[in-house]
């Protein structure tokens, strides 16, 4: 175990930390974002977000969608007479959806998404997938979930869709043999990656949550072992566990140290031995460790301020101050699942100031006091820093990004290396 001994947590460590929870003004997208990742995940389905001309204008902005793209996802806009109630809203819904199946016949799994206004005049959406479901099923299996940002951040999004297909994915039989599910969307590349290492291990029976088809969603149950891809599915995990699956405990997936813990949890869990675990992660370990080695002089020393967004803030903060020297003075994040980051807070450095929630005017001024070399935050706040001379990294670029696993972890300390070199450039 030489070979694998990893830093231990930093002393004292961040276990029991003092959190700053906070309740303002937020800077947040909303969950209707993660339709941008998630419309590529499986290849069969379509999201119908429920919204009005602006949820249509931000998803295409979001998306980069050209005039003559065929996106797997569409906004049914709601008018003025459907908010004056002129309308029914229902009949509209099933005439919309009539339409898009008619065109898009490949379609097999149809989420309707809510959103802002939807919510605003009660449009059951919940009843009005269980209505439609029942009309075109078997061929078309219509779900629903919220991506509303009245109360939620973007990654929400995510959680919300995962959590409206868990319970409809098949029951494992009850002699199965017991099974792994990576549960969170990865870019492709980086669920190949994964699904060799697994398998060099001699873990085949291992499945991925969100699947490439409706088809061929994996099967879950009391022999299902089930390790999170991304700190931010709580209701996933909820509802994972009401099915009778359990948590594998680990840190996420990022940088060499937390890519090696997180295969480690699997692989320990399912009895494999240290020595086949060494000779399948070696490679990739040393790999990571010369890509990442190319940006620790930029990063090494430079203190960085978290504005809540993603909620990757935690795992990101462990990953550069452990691996990358950098110097986290604030990290913010909108919500924290103590019990699924408990290894990631473990790890932090002491002194770290952490805050729950947002209440942005208030973090500013302490963003302004520390004066970090480097800002993380959403799109709203970007553009005033950068124009006061502060860098910054839009968090929604790390969502888009494959930034999990051995082999994008140089990547991933690019990201935030480049907004210094930019500013460094800049400057002369």
């Amino acid at each position: 175990m030489n070979e694998l001994s990893l830093k231990p947590p930093m002393t004292p460590g961040c276990d029991e930390p003092t959190v700053l929870r906070e309740r303002g003004q937020r800077e947040v997208f909303c969950g209707l974002t993660g339709i941008i990742w998630m419309h590529r995940k499986i290849q069969d389905a379509f999201f119908l977000i429920i919204g009005s001309r602006t949820c249509a204008h931000l998803m295409q902005s979001a998306a980069g969608v050209m005039i003559f793209a065929e996106p797997r996802f569409a906004t049914a806009i709601i008018e003025e007479r459907d908010l004056a109630g002129m309308a029914d809203a229902n009949e509209e819904l099933d005439r919309v959806v009539t339409r898009l199946l008619d065109r898009r016949p490949d379609i097999k799994l149809l989420f309707l998404v809510g959103s802002c206004p939807s919510e605003v005049i009660k449009l059951d959406l919940s009843r009005a997938s269980q209505r439609l479901s029942a009309q075109l099923s078997p061929k078309v299996r219509v779900l629903n979930y919220s991506g509303s940002g009245i109360e939620t951040t973007f990654t929400q999004g995510e959680d919300a869709c995962l959590a409206a297909l868990v319970p409809s994915l098949p029951a494992e039989a009850a002699d199965s043999a017991p099974s792994l599910m990576v549960v969170g969307a990865l870019a492709d590349v980086v669920e190949d990656q994964f699904d060799r290492m697994f398998k060099a291990m001699g873990l085949d029976n291992v499945r991925f949550l969100p699947s490439g088809s409706a088809d061929n969603l994996p099967p879950v149950g009391p022999n299902t072992h089930y390790l999170l891809a991304q700190p931010f599915l709580a209701d996933t995990a909820w509802h994972l566990e009401d099915r009778g699956a359990k948590r594998i405990a680990a840190p996420f997936p990022l940088g060499e140290e937390g890519t090696t813990l997180w295969l480690q949890a699997a692989a320990r869990t399912f009895g494999v031995s240290d020595e086949v675990f060494e000779s399948v992660t070696a490679p990739g370990r040393e790999r990571a460790r010369r890509a990442m080695a190319h940006q620790s002089e930029r990063l090494t020393g430079k203190r960085i301020f978290f504005f809540p967004d993603s909620q990757l803030e935690i795992p990101l903060a462990r990953f550069l101050s452990r691996e990358m020297g950098m110097v986290p003075v604030e990290v913010g994040t909108p919500y924290m699942h103590r019990e699924h980051l408990a290894e990631e807070l473990d790890m932090l450095p002491a002194g770290v100031r952490l805050s729950e929630g947002q209440d942005v005017d208030k973090q500013l001024d302490r963003c302004h006091a520390d004066a970090p070399d480097l800002v993380v935050c959403g799109l709203g706040l970007a553009n005033p820093l950068e124009a006061e001379g502060i860098a910054t990294k839009w968090s929604i670029e790390l969502l888009f990004t494959p930034i999990q696993g051995y082999e994008q972890a140089g990547d991933l300390a690019e990201l935030f290396a480049r907004p210094l070199v930019r500013r460094t450039r800049l400057e002369v």
